[in-house]
């Protein structure tokens, strides 16, 4: 199945502020039910290494709502591990209105950060926005401003995943949704293809596990400096 660029209305924010945050609703079920929680989970625990006690930041770039930030800091308090999540997303209106998390408007293939800003940085069903040579260059800032690791979770194009994207049309409730899904599919990679973005990008790394309902997971680890 080959990739094609599809325009995905959330990108331009292609309808009214109800039908945007009904949208980022529906991204929230999405991550709750079909594999975006627990693939975001356990890319978290083996960067954590399992470990209490530890205190890591994390940078969640194209975070939305900031919904898997907050799970996961109030999950992983549980167990001992404090993340400290910063929001970054290109629009502020797709940021969290209130919340203790710092929040920040930015560009992801620019960040406006320093290198080496945060242990990790974090992206949940972005990846697959970008055409192949920004997915480079978003792999290689975000390389840039980790002092570890980037953790990547999306989709996995394949030709079941475009045949369920387009069944479950009648149960989104948001027009956006409707167009949305089946285009993220379309422009979904697959698990090699990602795997060259980074190895491009100058990742010393790459490890990709393969999740529920076409998930992957990526870690990508920093080259240490020389």
């Amino acid at each position: 199945m080959k990739r094609r660029s599809t325009t995905e209305l959330l990108d331009s924010d292609a309808g009214t502020p109800v039908e945007v945050a009904r949208s980022l609703r529906d991204l929230r079920w999405f991550n709750r039910w079909f594999g975006g929680v627990p693939t975001v989970r356990n890319l978290l625990k083996t960067v954590a290494g399992g470990s209490s006690g530890r205190e890591l930041s994390v940078l969640d770039v194209a975070c939305g709502d900031g919904y898997l930030a907050q799970r996961m800091e109030e999950e992983f308090h549980h167990q001992g591990v404090s993340l400290h999540f910063a929001l970054l997303d290109r629009s502020s209106a797709h940021l969290p209105p209130d919340g203790t998390m710092p929040k920040i408007q930015g560009e992801a293939l620019r960040l406006p950060f320093q290198p080496a800003s945060f242990d990790f940085v974090l992206t949940s069903l972005f990846m697959h926005h970008l055409a192949p040579d920004d997915a480079v260059d978003f792999a290689r800032e975000a390389l840039r401003v980790c002092r570890s690791a980037v953790l990547v979770h999306d989709l996995i194009r394949h030709p079941l995943h475009l045949m369920l994207a387009y069944a479950g049309l009648p149960l989104y409730p948001s027009r956006i949704t409707r167009n949305d899904a089946p285009a993220s599919v379309w422009q979904a990679y697959t698990v090699e293809e990602m795997r060259g973005f980074f190895e491009r990008a100058g990742a010393a790394d790459v490890a990709i596990t393969t999740h529920y309902l076409y998930r992957m997971g990526v870690i990508a680890w920093k080259a240490k400096p020389r």
